[in-house]
């Protein structure tokens, strides 16, 4: 089969897997697990061939006009550079992890059916994203992602917190794609075609003629489904799915598809200086707000989440400075070790009963409990963390190289503003992100008090791809060598300057926080742990609402007194309850857009009962009152018409005499 061929393949298996798992998800059960899993894996397989027979040379182009439209042409069209190569790699191998490590996490799920085929739809929409060629069929996929996360993220409908959190997930997303579709359309009139080639071309050639309002249009979808600063709400709250959801939306679905999408059309947001900027003041307050947030929760897996957001302000700020292959580097790295990041937490949460770590810091030994997650979730805190020589210091060095090239004059794909902006805020997120992520390990895995809970030996389904994942998270970033090849050329090698200053940094951080840890620990009160309830964010589908142990203190009681223990609440001070809540922009947004909303449709629900149908009830009430006096007269008693008869003649008669007589 041609190269073509099997790049059509790759979207479409998993597609036809999510079908099929569907179609006999009820009347075949024992089907359910193979069509969940060997789709996705046989995609993997064409997508790695793919890889290897483009091996970062010239782009694979095919289309093919889907139907006439009279104007813009819209066609199903394959481009497939090294950069699309290479993520639809990396969105296979996370995939077919989630779906592996799916089979044992929701076993006993009995919507696990039309879970494990939304999980392939999903595969499937990003990979078409991907893969095309054209715009409206990158849209395709781009919206087919948001129903699916809208369903994924909502699994336990039964719980509040995931119905809440899949509408919020979509309203907001949602909130960034109609500017975002004006903005496709906006480009497609200025280049006459949605063919991503096309668009490029008429860039180059300065056909683009309004580029910083189409860039902006273009930045607000982005910003929604690849949760950057104001659209980032909705990913923490998006952790009431299962983890291998949260796993698959964080690492190589839906928040990975707007960076990519930026990369794509990188040369439209470089055509205006404002929109640069404007894209690197995003990554930068997304990067230091999510780390002084993460750095406050409680919940491990939203500690993940606003790392996840930290980490998307480091490839939109490579963006921003103009060096796409960074922001790809980063993107794959990143894809790799936060999959491990989530799926450890999953064994993690199995193992404890509970997402809370004021409560695993009671647990002693739970580190005992899952060796597995426990040394593999520690190689991955060190890539987040940029410890060499581990995936993460490698391609987060290449964002601060590249913005520190531009910061310096050195290179004039970006605006010096941008670079500065990008190299001081990644900066100082280095120092954070090196700081919770020691308060996650330490908080998780040196605990003190009573032993952790014994929830049974977890599967080996569950175990085995945290090592699988752990290999591209320990050696991925010594790629940077041929990597250039597969990208523009741009050189990858670190750079000694932000080398020193980013992991210099990064131990700083780590140190303080371990220093901090050791004065909380040695001053709180030590409090058994006694029977604490499992954490009610924990995965309703397989960590049940139990009893540890049938005596008080209760999960509340435990965790109050374990919060002089952590040392974010140390270190951050005052400034601890703001970040644990987000900063409140949640409450911002309700002020400025729910409430007028709502105090709008309570308006209208007023006018529309008192005033609207006041006016219909009294314009039917007329009518009804003349048919009633109507239908009184007609009695059907001839005396009564004959005596009203001649009582009209009478009157009829005096009226005529009356007018004669006053003539």
């Amino acid at each position: 089969m041609t190269t073509t061929t099997l790049a059509v393949l790759v979207p479409l298996l998993p597609f036809l897997g999510a079908v099929a798992g569907l179609l006999l998800g009820r009347t075949a059960p024992g089907f359910v697990r193979p069509l969940a899993v060997l789709p996705v894996l046989a995609s993997l397989a064409l997508a790695v061939s793919v890889a290897v027979d483009q091996g970062g040379g010239l782009a694979i182009d095919s289309h093919t006009e889907l139907t006439p439209t009279g104007s813009v042409p819209i066609e199903l069209g394959l481009h497939i550079d090294g950069f699309a190569a290479l993520v639809a790699v990396l969105v296979g191998v996370v995939a077919t992890c989630v779906q592996i490590y799916s089979t044992g996490y929701l076993r006993d799920d009995p919507r696990y059916p039309s879970y494990a085929a939304l999980v392939s739809l999903f595969t499937s929409a990003m990979l078409l994203v991907v893969y095309s060629g054209d715009l409206m069929v990158l849209l395709v996929g781009w919206e087919i992602m948001g129903i699916c996360s809208y369903f994924l993220v909502g699994h336990y409908w039964e719980t509040p917190e995931a119905r809440a959190a899949s509408l919020k997930a979509f309203l907001v997303t949602k909130l960034g794609d109609v500017p975002f579709l004006i903005g496709l359309f906006a480009l497609a009139t200025d280049a006459g075609s949605f063919r991503i080639t096309t668009v490029l071309g008429a860039v180059a050639s300065g056909g683009l003629h309004h580029p910083t309002l189409v860039a902006l249009l273009l930045l607000a979808g982005v910003a929604g489904k690849s949760a950057l600063f104001p659209l980032h709400t909705w990913l923490p709250d998006a952790m009431a799915g299962p983890t291998p959801v949260s796993a698959l939306i964080h690492a190589a679905t839906m928040v990975a598809a707007g960076i990519y999408f930026v990369a794509r059309l990188l040369p439209v947001f470089q055509a205006s200086a404002a929109a640069m900027v404007v894209l690197a003041v995003m990554a930068g307050v997304t990067m230091v707000g999510s780390g002084l947030a993460a750095l406050a929760q409680d919940d491990i897996k939203r500690v993940l989440a606003y790392s996840t957001i930290g980490q998307l302000g480091y490839m939109a700020g490579a963006l921003a400075v103009g060096d796409r292959g960074a922001a790809v580097f980063h993107l794959l790295a990143h894809g790799a070790f936060k999959a491990l990041l989530f799926l450890a937490a999953g064994v993690i949460i199995h193992a404890s009963g509970t997402n809370s770590l004021a409560v695993m810091s009671r647990m002693k030994d739970l580190r005992l409990r899952v060796p597995d997650a426990f040394w593999t979730m520690t190689v991955a805190l060190l890539a987040l963390a940029a410890i060499p020589p581990f995936s993460g210091f490698f391609s987060k060095e290449a964002v601060l190289g590249a913005a520190e090239h531009v910061a310096t004059g050195h290179t004039e794909h970006a605006p010096g503003a941008a670079g500065w902006i990008v190299l001081v805020t990644g900066l100082v997120t280095a120092v954070l992100t090196a700081a919770y992520a020691t308060r996650l390990w330490l908080l998780a895995f040196r605990g003190h008090g009573a032993e952790a809970p014994d929830h049974g030996r977890q599967p080996v389904t569950m175990t085995a791809v945290l090592w699988v994942l752990a290999i591209p998270s320990l050696a991925f970033g010594l790629a940077f060598g041929p990597l250039p090849d597969w990208f523009d050329g741009r050189d990858l090698t670190p750079v000694l300057t932000t080398s020193v200053l980013g992991t210099g940094l990064a131990l700083v951080g780590g140190i303080v926080t371990y220093g901090a840890w050791r004065h909380t620990t040695a001053s709180a009160s030590r409090v058994p742990l006694g029977a604490v309830a499992a954490h009610p964010d924990a995965d309703a589908g397989h960590v049940e609402a139990e009893v540890i142990a049938a005596h008080e203190p209760a999960f509340g009681d435990v965790a109050r007194a374990s919060d002089p223990a952590d040392p974010g609440r140390l270190l951050l001070g005052p400034l601890h309850r703001h970040a644990a809540a987000g900063f409140h922009l949640d409450t911002v947004y309700s002020v400025l857009f729910a409430r007028p909303v709502q105090a709008g449709a309570t308006l209208v629900r007023f006018l529309d009962r008192e005033v609207v149908d006041t006016y219909v009830r009294g314009a039917g009430a007329l009518p009804r009152w003349l048919g009633t006096a109507v239908r009184r007269a007609q009695t059907g008693n001839v005396q009564t018409y004959v005596s009203a008869l001649l009582a009209g003649t009478v009157v009829l008669v005096v009226a005529a005499l009356l007018v004669a007589t006053g003539a």
